[in-house]
């Protein structure tokens, strides 16, 4: 896929490596992903991938959690600032579109934590309108605390009933698993590596831009991608459960 894409890769330290009962759970996953692929052909098609990222407008790259693909190197793009400006920004993604991006901030556009009640709420006022009324959904997220209160979970249920990827639900989504989530290893470094090309001067200009970027990924990328996520469940089972080799770790 990063070929089809013209994407290469550029490694990212990582801060936490895999632990034991991490394999076991990235097996898991693995399985019962395969598995309801070849029960479902639809299976991709009904799948909504989702997470947030920090966008910061003088370009520099934090250290996050997985490795970027893109056609340069998006930390070289311009000079690290001490104390930058930045977007908290949240997408999911499908087979057929990017929904987002949403912006974590207030009325004045100051960039805000997230926290349970804010996640909570992009839920309601974002992201159910734009699902609602489609059958057979299911929706994926991360193991972040905002993302697994108790709370947030049975917000979601009244969407998506037991059709969750996420811990603290019956089809998990395993821990420290940046490598197997299009999200990490397609959308956020695609982004990071085109929205600082023409070097923006403030946040609604880097805005700007994310948005243009998002719109002009099409359909056939998304596909390609879904179809690469599938991909990657199985090279982790033929792994045994480690992380794949395209992502560095370091503790």
């Amino acid at each position: 896929m990063k070929q089809d894409l013209r994407l290469k890769a550029y490694k990212i330290q990582l801060t936490h490596g895999i632990k034991d009962a991490d394999t076991a759970q990235r097996l898991a996953y693995a399985d019962r992903f395969q598995s309801l692929v070849d029960e479902d052909k639809d299976f991709l098609d009904k799948l909504i991938m989702s997470d947030e990222a920090h966008f910061q407008l003088d370009g520099y790259v934090n250290r996050q959690n997985f490795r970027c693909w893109g056609t340069e190197n998006p930390k070289s793009t311009i000079p690290k600032n001490l104390q930058p400006k930045k977007l908290t920004v949240w997408c999911s993604l499908t087979s057929k579109k990017i929904i987002g991006p949403y912006y974590f901030e207030d009325e004045e556009g100051k960039t805000l934590t997230i926290n349970g009640n804010r996640y909570r709420e992009m839920i309601e006022t974002f992201l159910i309108p734009e699902v609602q009324g489609k059958e057979r959904l299911r929706f994926q997220q991360d193991g972040a605390p905002p993302h697994q209160a108790k709370e947030t979970i049975e917000l979601l249920k009244t969407v998506f009933g037991n059709r969750i990827i996420s811990q603290n639900c019956d089809f998990k989504w395993p821990a420290r698993s940046p490598d197997l989530t299009p999200m990490n290893f397609f959308l956020w470094g695609y982004l990071k590596d085109r929205v600082y090309k023409n070097r923006p001067k403030t946040l609604d200009n880097l805005k700007y831009n994310i948005d243009n970027k998002i719109m002009g990924i099409g359909e056939d990328t998304l596909k390609r991608v879904m179809q690469a996520m599938l991909d990657r469940a199985m090279k982790c089972k033929e792994a045994g459960g480690k992380h794949l080799d395209d992502v560095i770790f370091h503790t």
